[in-house]
Parts: structure tokens; sequence; C-alpha cells
């Protein structure tokens, strides 16, 4: 099993290059389901999640012909189509759950494993599952598999999610593409992922999808969907976490391939905590200060609030700033494993509830770490840029799940990081 050896304190310096993003990725890769005729997906990041979805799209009988130097690849129905997405390919990604609503709106049957994942919170799928009840699908869960049908066609209806989710969002987008009339989303997850590429995406294919409020989705249902030819989105994740590594190390970073306006949010907290930042268009420089400020309260929230996937590499940065921070998770209730392994390096952080109580002024050392989860896992790499001594961080197949080539990109921006096998 793979680990980091990384010896700091290091200063981040140079140009880094944003890659595709995984999470609009992944429901774009979900979305070749519904077609007939070849598409060709470009831009999309070489990380685990993704050849787990791309092997997914293989085994129901799709042929995809990846092109890994040009980072796309081009996928075609078959005459062999299956329906059946099974337990070895779904267990380690939670995103393997959107192909259930395609495989239904185009195919009328699904068998699709319950989805795994980081062990982030408990995430149930039930919002997915009576949204696309509502449409028409009918199911039943046996052994750890939703098995699902639709005696005809799916059906436009009116749903209001309960609660705001992603995955949930995304499914019901891909299944009312092809459905039958109208359909009205409401209270939807409006994630840059979803609201400015996936929905971009169907379009340029033919889907009839328009917003009309701020969390209020209408499509009106296509017969089929068009041959195209698309790129998908820069990380902005992965673009929030170099930020992160610059201010955490006084560095001095461009950061290109990435729209800022999209993380509006984040780099606002980054200017709280005194790092400079000029923005140009698919730019980002910023230099990191020689003071952390504290921040009083952050809380996790969903798009355009403080994203969930940041809060760790933030909780790493505000344990070097000077005084005390706060900051609440509210999206995930297990969010908080990195903690521990913080406090390994030399953090002083209290757990109360749904709160992390951090106390600014560390001095992090060296220390052999343990990944317990993607994000979780980035964010002892940040720590351990800036710590003293040598650490070595075990697990990072999590890392790979999400970040591409993360240890070449740093190394060079100038982190003294190695991989060992």
């Amino acid at each position: 099993m793979d680990k980091f050896l990384i010896k700091g304190p290091c200063k981040v310096k140079g140009t880094v290059n944003i890659s595709g993003s995984k999470n609009a990725s992944l429901p774009i890769l979900a979305a070749t389901i519904l077609f007939d005729e070849p598409v060709e997906i470009k831009n999309l990041p070489n990380v685990k999640d993704i050849d787990t979805m791309l092997a997914l799209i293989k085994s129901l009988g799709f042929g995809v012909k990846i092109n890994k130097k040009k980072n796309s690849v081009l996928i075609k129905k078959t005459k062999n189509i299956n329906t059946f997405a099974s337990y070895s390919l779904v267990k380690t990604m939670r995103a393997g759950i959107l192909v259930l609503g395609p495989l239904v709106s185009k195919f009328k049957k699904a068998k699709t494993s319950l989805p795994g994942g980081c062990l982030i919170g408990a995430r149930p799928i039930n919002y997915h599952l009576n949204a696309l009840k509502k449409l028409g699908m009918n199911y039943r869960i046996e052994k750890g598999y939703v098995h699902a049908f639709v005696k005809s066609k799916l059906n436009g209806s009116c749903i209001t999610f309960p609660k705001i989710s992603v995955g949930a969002t995304e499914n019901a987008i891909l299944a009312a593409t092809l459905a039958n009339g109208k359909t009205t989303l409401k209270n939807c997850a409006i994630e840059p992922e979803i609201k400015k590429d996936l929905t971009n995406f169907l379009n340029k294919a033919g889907a009839r999808i328009r917003w009309i409020g701020k969390r209020t989705v209408e499509i009106n249902g296509v017969k089929k969907l068009k041959k195209i030819s698309y790129s998908v989105m820069g990380d902005r994740i992965e673009c929030g976490t170099f930020c992160v590594a610059a201010a955490i190390s006084q560095g001095n970073l461009k950061i290109k391939g990435f729209d800022p306006k999209l993380i509006n949010t984040e780099l606002n907290l980054l200017k709280k905590v005194g790092a400079k930042i000029k923005i140009d268009q698919n730019l980002i420089s910023i230099i990191g200060p020689k003071k952390i400020k504290n921040i009083k309260f952050i809380k996790t929230k969903e798009y355009d609030g403080f994203p969930t996937d940041l809060q760790a590499q933030f909780m790493t940065l505000l344990c070097k700033a000077t005084g005390k921070s706060i900051i609440s998770e509210s999206i995930f209730e297990n969010r908080f494993m990195h903690v521990a392994e913080l406090r390994r390096l030399g953090a002083k952080i209290i757990i109360k509830k749904n709160n992390a109580i951090i106390f600014g002024g560390t001095n992090f050392q060296g220390a052999e770490l343990m990944s317990s989860d993607l994000r979780a896992s980035v964010a002892l790499v940040l720590a351990t840029i800036v710590a003293n001594g040598k650490s070595v961080i075990n697990r990072i197949y999590h890392l790979d799940r999400g970040y591409e080539k993360i240890e070449k990109k740093l190394r060079s921006i100038g982190v003294n990081i190695k991989r060992l096998s």
C-alpha cells in the first residue's frame, strides 16, 4: 500500500494547473448512459473514482475508449447493454448510484448496488429513491441491491427535495431528461458542477433544462440526445486546496485553469486570514501571510456557502492562526476524523458535538499518520508541508480517488514529497 514521505517545512512557489473536476465528471459520465450516439468527454481528471466510473459504464456493456494522454474518453452504446451495476464496482464510490436514474429512464430497468465511498456519515439514498419513484420508478431493496423498473416510461412530475442533496438532484435531472412531459425539481443543490456543468452538457446535447429560480430547475423531456464532445470544468476543491497550501506556507502561487468567481466564499475567507489575492479570468495569484489571522466562526453549508469538502483543509490552516477559531460541520455527522491525526502533529483542537474549536499557534512537528478519507488525507498533506521534520502519511489511496498526480504537482511548486510503495 502506497504512502507519502514529506520533509518540512516547505514554502510553495510557482504555478499549478488545476485538473478537471471529479465531482462534475462523475454525473456527466453517468449521463452518457442516456445516449444512442457516441459521446466524447474531455478534461477528465486521472483519478481512481473516474477509473471506477468508467469501469462501471464498461460493465454495463458500453464501449469505453480511454485516452490517458489527452485525459479524454469516447463512450459508445453497443448492442449488448445490461443493467446490472455490481457491488464490486459501486462499493468504493458514492457516485455509483448515479447510474440508477439513467438506466431506468433509458432501459426501463436496473439492478444497482447500494453505494460506498468515504466513511464521513450515513448519507442514505432515500432522497434519490423517493424522487425517482415520483417519476414513476418502482423498486425494492434486496440483499444490498436496488431492483428498479418502470412499466413503459418515466413521466414528468413536480418534486420538492425535503433536504438539499447533490446526488439526488443529479439523479433526478438525469432521469427526467428523457422522461415524458415536464419535471420541476425544487430545493435543488446548485453546486457549479450541477448548475454550470451537468445541465450545460445535457443542454448542448439537446436536453431542455432551465433554472427558473435559485434552487428550482425545470426539465422538459426529450426523445433522444445527440452526439457531443464536451470539456469538463476545473476542480473547485483542488483549486481551494492549493489556495490553502499557499496561505499556510507563506507561499506565492499562481493557480491556473479555474474560474475564481466560483469560489468567492473561500477566497474571501482566505483574505480574512491575511492572504493577498489577485484574480483574473481562470487565474488566481495568492501570497500567504507571515501571520495567519484566526476566524471566529465558519459553518459548512450547501453551495454557495462554505463547502464541507474544504473544511479539513481550512482547519489545518487555522491551527497556524493567532487565536481561537471555530468550525461548525452541518453537512456530515462524521467529518472530523482528521482531528486525531492533526493532534499527533501537535494541533490543539477540541470537538464539541458538530463544532471543532481550534486553538491557533500550532508549530506542527513531523509524525507518522493515517488517512481516513479523501479530504482528511489532503489536510494531513497540508499540515506536514509546514511541519518540522519528516512525516509519513499512510493509506493514501484515499487521495488517489480525488487528486490527480498530487505529489508531482506539489513537487513542482517546492514541496519535498515522495511516494513510497
